[in-house]
């Protein structure tokens, strides 16, 4: 699948916002406006839709995977642990991806990445 230009990211962007406006709630329209704002670089504003979606389907692994990668983009490396742990624990099992998904490298050079690689690798044993 081809990745929209910088332009179309942001007119993307703006149709969603404004989609957003008569739907501020709908989970689906969340994830692609979170997914277009972690692509554009846009990583604080990401983190709010992760979080807001995290109130909203709190035991959706992928919506923990998520946000867990929007925390560990910010350096919010202790709360990334425990959100891809809350991921792991609701049935995300990806150790391939895990150890080279791009926005969790800040999280996979610190400490805290040990213990959940650990989590993964118990739980997909079982």
């Amino acid at each position: 699948m081809k990745r929209p230009s910088n332009d179309d990211l942001s007119i993307e962007i703006s149709f969603l916002q404004g989609l957003r406006s008569r739907m501020p709630h709908d989970p689906e329209l969340l994830k692609l406006l979170g997914d277009d704002y972690t692509r554009a670089g846009r990583w604080k504003e990401g983190l709010e839709i992760d979080l807001e979606l995290g109130h909203l389907l709190p035991r959706d692994s992928m919506v923990q995977y998520n946000l867990a990668c929007s925390l560990s983009l910010l350096g919010r490396l202790k709360e990334s642990a425990k959100a891809l742990a809350r991921a792991i624990q609701f049935g995300y099992s990806d150790l391939d991806y895990l150890r080279r998904d791009p926005d969790l490298e800040n999280l996979r050079k610190s400490m805290e990445f040990s213990p959940v690689e650990a989590l993964l690798k118990a739980t997909v044993k079982r």
